[in-house]
Formats: structure tokens, sequence, C-alpha cells
């Protein structure tokens, strides 16, 4: 595949191209003007030739200049991951600690001549992918002397394809449009699709543990995850490629989810899947959240594994997918490309219906491999462009303060977690961000032993100090999560964001084993210091 020429934005997710227009901002003002009441001038966007930030602080040798840079945009660009505050200080003109250096090597000899020239000069290495990280994961430390960023976009290709198998090995760096685009001419598909998926990378999704499509059953990148490569100060690591193995604790594992403390992922092989031709969809609606919430326990403990089980709040329901009664929604999908998916469709429409959910027959959506959509109409239509449509430049500095936070927990827990969680923010949305806030939450993966719960939160924010309130908010959900017994995080990863409720939710002599593990491979800290572990 071709170097990667589509020029990243520096102010919201994905390429320029993404970008929204200043009309699209205008109105996205109007809009949030009516419901806070403040009127907002979306502020204009800064060009990047006209903002000064510090001079590199290292000199890259001439042998390495072929890929390894200072240019004054090149740091900008990799300043910052795509965190909704990250884009609004970029916004803003503040880059207030870029990378001293960014490199884009284009085989695995430059990635090894870069991380030796780092390791040897003591500059702090941070690996990045598709820059999408909510969780400043790609983000220069803090107090760091030097920091070099690696990115991978150069790495990009699909080396190699065993259609036997059902598997190919793959370069980290390529994003996972062009992933898909490679495996459709052979009928395959990796069917991974996170929310960042157009603008993220492989190596990426394998370093934070990404979920994906899937539901139920292949949640996370770890169930595609057949091998890895990665280069470390100390040299290379590579698994063995293996369907499977019970020989010890597995070298994948610990690569899975590192977010770069231990190396830099350079390739992967990944298991894949014919391309899905049979699909079933259908939006059932609850009188309640709990209802709701017993159906999809019941469905997803029944293994059908539907693709997508995906049950709405009524908050959630009617700003994502224009329900107005105050029902709870529940959008059920099933897909396989060898065969029908009708039985599958009402079996699980049977289990809701007998905890009380409502369909009508004609509303059951079925392709036995004919194209005909499936999940485009309707309310089940509109979550899905909702889904996909998210921009986070969109609204950024105009007056409203959005953000998420994801976690799970078992099902005899949910509902006393569940309660407790809302209370705790809807306390700390009032008294942060006073009147005309809204709390709402959806399940994007469930488990035969629990949900994985994802609630947004959104409300007025005091132009400049959106940060601090973004704090005490973020503060409170973390506190409320961890205190009532859920991970700090399901899929978002760690980063530096996380870190204090990783701290609290990990064995301590877990963290001690994993620490000496980074110290055998990466003996001067110099890989992503901060992200899971203290500088």
């Amino acid at each position: 595949m071709a170097e990667n020429l589509r020029k990243r934005s520096f102010w919201t997710w994905g390429f320029t191209a993404d970008e929204p227009s200043l009309a699209d901002r205008q109105e996205a003002a109007k809009r949030i003007a009516r419901r806070t009441g403040v009127e907002v001038t979306p502020p204009p966007v800064p060009d990047l030739a006209d903002i000064d930030i510090r001079a590199p602080r290292l000199k890259v040798p001439s042998a390495l200049q072929g890929w390894v840079g200072t240019d004054s945009e090149e740091r900008l660009l990799h300043t910052y991951g795509g965190h909704s505050l990250e884009l609004l200080a970029a916004l803003r003109g503040r880059f207030e600690n870029p990378p001293d250096a960014v490199a884009h090597p284009a085989s695995e000899e430059e990635l090894e001549r870069t991380l030796a020239w780092a390791d040897e000069q003591g500059h702090v290495v941070v690996p990045y992918g598709g820059g999408t990280t909510v969780v400043w994961g790609v983000n220069a430390p803090e107090g760091a002397d030097t920091v070099v960023t690696v990115d991978l976009d150069r790495l990009n290709r699909v080396l190699e394809l065993d259609p036997v198998s059902r598997a190919a090995r793959v370069q980290a760096g390529i994003l996972g449009p062009d992933l898909e685009d490679a495996l459709r001419p052979e009928g395959l598909t990796l069917r991974h699709f996170p929310q960042s998926f157009p603008w993220s990378t492989v190596g990426g999704w394998v370093a934070t543990r990404s979920g994906g499509h899937y539901a139920t059953n292949h949640t996370h990148i770890d169930d595609f995850v057949e091998s890895v490569r990665m280069l470390t100060p100390r040299g290379w690591w590579e698994s063995r490629r293996l369907p499977g193995s019970g020989a010890g604790p597995s070298p994948d594992r610990m690569v899975i989810g590192s977010e770069g403390v231990l190396g830099i992922i350079s390739e992967c092989w990944l298991r894949l899947q014919k391309r899905p031709t049979f699909r079933a969809t259908a939006g059932i609606a609850f009188a309640s959240w709990a209802e709701g919430a017993e159906a999809v326990r019941q469905i997803v403990q029944a293994k059908l594994w539907p693709a997508n089980l995906r049950l709405l709040d009524p908050v959630e329901a009617r700003q994502s997918a224009g329900v107005e009664d105050s029902s709870a929604l529940l959008i059920v999908g099933f897909e396989s490309a060898d065969a029908t998916q009708d039985a599958n469709i009402r079996a699980a429409v049977a289990i809701a219906r007998s905890a009380g959910g409502r369909i009508d027959d004609e509303a059951i959506r079925i392709d036995d491999g004919k194209g005909r959509a499936t999940g485009r109409g309707g309310a089940v239509g509109a979550w899905r462009n909702a889904f996909i449509g998210v921009n986070a430049g969109l609204t950024n500095g105009l007056g409203l303060l959005s953000d998420t936070f994801e976690t799970a927990i078992t099902w005899d827990r949910f509902a006393e977690f569940d309660g407790a969680v809302r209370d705790a923010m809807g306390d700390a949305l009032s008294r942060t961000l006073g009147s005309g806030t809204s709390l709402s939450c959806r399940f994007t993966h469930v488990y035969p032993d629990g949900p994985a719960p994802y609630y947004s939160f959104s409300g007025p924010a005091a132009l400049g100090g959106e940060f601090e309130q973004w704090s005490a908010l973020k503060a409170a959900a973390s506190e409320a999560v961890i205190a009532a017994g859920g991970t700090i995080t399901h899929h978002h990863a760690v980063g530096r964001m996380h870190r204090p409720g990783y701290d609290r939710q990990r064995p301590d002599l877990f963290a001690e084993a994993y620490l000496a593990a980074k110290r055998t491979v990466d003996p001067k800290g110099l890989m992503n210091p901060g992200v899971l572990f203290d500088p």
C-alpha cells in the first residue's frame, strides 16, 4: 500500500477533510444557545504556521533525517490525542508541550535505528498510531527532557495473507478502512470497528485493547490477535503464531493493552472471517431501563451471540434515536457469512418480549443474503447515524461541555452500581454545571456475567473554564465507578487520564511484576512514561 498522504486534522478527529465547516459550527452554536441561553461565536481555526512553539531540545543525526524531523507543523500535529479538551486547546492555539521530534520510519530497520538512537541519547519515546486516544495516551510526558514521537503511518501494509487459516500479517500503522479495503477482494474481513475506525490503526487497537463492532463474543481486539511482533529497547519480542496455546502465560497478553510502555508494535497476525451476507435487525422498546437490562441479560446468557446488543436508556434513546415516548430501546443485530439469521433474531425477540419488550413482527428486518438493508430506517437507523457521525470538533468551544466514561460490572451488582453512578454524577453535574445538564447511558458490549455501561454527560460550560469543570466531573465519575466496584475503563484504555483509578483497581503485586518486566525490556524507562506506571 502506498504511503498515507491524508493530512491529519489538528483540531478534530480524523483528517482535514473531516473538519466541520464554519457554517456547520455556526449552526451548532445556535442549537447550543437555544439549550444554554448563551450565544457563542465559533472561534476561528488558527493557522498552524502562525502558532509559536518552543524550539526542539535535541538534534537529529544526519543519518536519521530522512525520516526523523523537527518540523514545527509535524510536532504540532503530534502534540495531542483525540480528547475533546485536547482538541479545544489546539483550536485555541495552545501547544505548550509538543514533542521535540517526530519519526516516520518506513521499515523495521529505520524503526530499529530510531529506537537505538533514542535509547542511547536518553530521549523519551512515544509510539503514535492514529492519534484518536481520549485518555492522554500519546502526549509528551510532563517533565521529560526530550521526547521523540514515533508515528507508524508508513508501516501500513498487509504483508501476508493465509486464506486457509483465515489470517493476515499486518503492519501496525495501517488504518482501519485501508485494512478492510485490502481484505475485501479476498472476501475476508477483520470485522473490528471501534468508533474511531476511520482514523485509527491496527497497532493502536492492539496497544490499547480496543473494543470493536461486536457487542458480544468477539468484543475486543484481543479476540483477533494470533501473534504480535514488537520492538523494545532490548530487542525484538515476537510470539509464535498459533491458534491457541496452554504453554504458560501468553506473551501476547503482555503486549495487548501495554500502551507503548514496553515497546513499539510493528506488526501482528490477525484472525479473519468471511464477509457477512446474512443479517437480521430489530429495535425493541421497553417501558423501563430495568426491563431492557433484564432482557439483555437473558439474551446474552442464552449464548445466541448477536453482533449488536445495545441497550439505550430513555434519555439516550430520545437524543440519539428519536424515541419520544420515554421508552428504553434495545437494538439487536445478527450477521453471518454462511447461514440465515432468521431463527436467531426471532429467538432473541421472543426472549425480549418475555421480559416486557415491544416490537411488531413487521419491524423485524431480515436479509437472507439478497442485500436488503436491515439497520438503516427508523430508530435503529437514527441511532446508527448518530453513532458513526461523531465529530469532536463540531461543538468544541461553543459553550457546551460533553464527555463520556465507560466501565463494566457483573449483573448481580448492576442495578445498585448504576444507581450509585447516576446519583454521584447527577450531583456532580448540578454542582459543577448548574441546570440544563444531561446524563444518559447505553450498553456498548455485554457478557454472560455482566454489561459494559457507557455513560454520556453534558451541560453548559464556562468559556475558558472548561478544563476545571471537566476535571471535577471526571474525578466524580472515576470515584463513583471505582467505589462501586466497576472497572476504570472497558475499552478506552488507561493512558495518563485513568492512572489514579487504575492504580486502585490493579493488584499491587501485579503492578510490581509488570513493572519488573518493563525494567527488563526498557531499562532506562524511556517508553511512554506515565502511562500505566509512574515515569
